[in-house]
């Protein structure tokens, strides 16, 4: 299995693409569930980058809904994957 390749410019650019934003609005530690991101969103985006080999848990978005808290569960979850 190939290392987890996901950048958080990428994840910026997935949340305000699915929320018709620029994204350049979505700063780190904006509350994304003011944006309008719900738990169907947050699920799409799970899987979206579930398929990309970033595995993050939804309890963890939900609880800490920014950019800044889900990037750095992704850095955690792709450090673990590549053996770091």
């Amino acid at each position: 299995m190939s290392t987890p390749q996901l950048t958080k410019e990428q994840m910026r650019a997935d949340i305000a693409e699915m929320l018709h934003e620029s994204p350049d609005a979505i700063r780190d530690d904006d509350d994304l569930m003011d944006y309008g991101v719900d738990s169907m969103r947050l699920l799409n985006l799970i899987v979206k980058w579930g398929e990309q080999g970033v595995e993050i848990d939804f309890a963890d978005m939900a609880e800490a809904p920014t950019l800044a808290n889900w990037w750095a569960a992704a850095e955690s979850q792709m450090s673990k994957a590549s053996g770091n």
